[in-house]
Parts: C-alpha cells; structure tokens; sequence
C-alpha cells in the first residue's frame, strides 16, 4: 500500500459498540491504520412484552416501516417476528441498513441516493399517499424529523423507541488514559451521541488541550453539525455518508496537509 492512499499507521479512535466495531476496525487495518477500540455508545433495549405482542398483531396493518439504523433493525427484530408475508414496505435511509434487512432475507423498497434524514424526507414523500399508516422503530435519542415531515403529509406516523443510547462506564476511564497519553490521532465521528461522549469525558478531565493535535472526521453532516456545537473543528466529511468513504476522505486530507 502507498504512504498516498493509506492511514499512514495512525491510531484511529473506533467509536462505536462491540458489536459493530470489528468491521470498522479491519477497515482502518486495511487502509494502513492502528484501530482503537473504545465504545463510546451502548445501547439497551426498551420493548416491554406488551409492546412487542402488540406489534407482532398490528404490524400487518401498516404501509411502511421505516429504519434509520442497523441497531434499529436488530433490536425491532429480536422482539417482532420475521414473517415477510406479513410484513409493509420496508424504507431505509442508509446501505448498511439495507444490507442489514436482505441478511435476514427481507426485501428493501426504499433506498435514498442521501443517506441522512433531510435526503430520506425529500425523495421518499413522492412515494406515499395521504392517510397511509407508517412505524418508525427508532432509539431514544433519534431525531424527528421524518416523522415531522410525513405528518405534514397527513400521513399517519407512529414513532415505538425500541432502544435507549448511553454510555459504557469503562470506557470514560480508557477514553480518558488514551487522550492523557496522547495515543490517539484520529476521532471518527459516527453519530451525535458518539461526539457527546467523547466531549463529555474530554470536559469532565479539562483534555481540550490533548485533542488540538488530532484529526477530527464524521460521518455525515448531523455529527458534523454536533461536533461544531461543542468547538471542535472537523477536518474530514464524506460525500457519501458511509464508515469506508469517511476513512477515504481522511487519507485525501492526509495527503493534502502532506504536501502543504
């Protein structure tokens, strides 16, 4: 692999849960890096017997279902039966999340060529009909802003969170020993609530200072937006709102401050 099109052996912080980190990690291996895994999000699922019953009887009676996560997908699945014939169209707003469902041998009907809400909302609408019924299974700390949209539409929109967002307690104190130590040089940036954490533990033990020097990316515009609000300046986005693109658009910035 050539120094221009590799990570250069940079230690890369990996944010996301257990769960979901080894493929981002082999990712930033590949491409020349040293992956750090610390999760900076869990997440705990919230459906109660009941709610799953009922979602198990009503699903039918839906027109669409609509999933913004992989997590979303998986946590809605361990409670609600996969039984396809019964299932409404399905709409994602991201591959991954595509490639989530089809693994499990459901059909996807809706793919934005945008992967984030604001591009879901502007080429899913055309697609639906006023008074259809639409499930959102969503986390806790999710935004509204599809269902927002369809309401407008008078589209009859229910929102079931599915899982709450918090942070692992051991990994405050390892974010912590990584940043006194200066072990980290790249932040990947995967959701809002990844870039929260981080700046929690980065507040809560005065490291602003330990940050300065690394290379902050996110995967899209919402995290970007976030990590903005909290001061940081982002030195990587990807057109294309994907992990693989994110670490692509991060070896471009690495070559260009190379040659500056």
């Amino acid at each position: 692999m050539s120094a221009s099109s590799s990570l250069l052996g940079k230690r890369v912080l990996i944010p996301r849960g257990k769960q979901h980190a080894k493929p981002v990690a082999e990712l930033v291996r590949d491409l020349g890096g040293i992956p750090v895994e610390i999760p900076l999000i869990s997440f705990k699922p919230t459906i109660t017997q009941k709610e799953a019953a009922r979602l198990n009887e009503t699903l039918h009676t839906y027109d669409w279902l609509i999933f913004t996560s992989n997590v979303t997908v998986e946590t809605f699945f361990a409670h609600v039966d996969i039984k396809s014939e019964l299932l409404p169209k399905i709409a994602v707003i991201g591959e991954k999340t595509k490639e989530v469902l089809e693994a499990k041998g459901l059909n996807v009907d809706f793919v934005p060529s945008q992967y984030v809400a604001e591009g879901f909302i502007e080429e899913f609408l055309p697609q639906i009909q006023k008074g259809e019924h639409i499930l959102i299974p969503k986390g806790n700390l999710a935004r509204d802003a599809i269902a927002s949209a369809l309401r407008q539409k008078e589209v009859i929109v229910k929102e079931i969170i599915v899982y709450k967002t918090h942070m692992p307690e051991d990994s405050k104190a390892l974010l912590k020993e990584k940043l006194l130590n200066h072990q980290l040089d790249i932040i990947l940036f995967t959701s809002p609530s990844t870039v929260d954490h981080f700046m929690e533990v980065v507040l809560e033990n005065d490291l602003a200072d330990q940050i300065k020097q690394c290379i902050i990316a996110c995967i899209g515009p919402v995290s970007k937006d976030r990590a903005e609000t909290h001061g940081l300046h982002v030195h990587a986005i990807p057109d294309r709102y994907t992990v693989k693109d994110m670490l692509n658009q991060i070896i471009l910035y690495l070559k260009e401050i190379q040659t500056t």
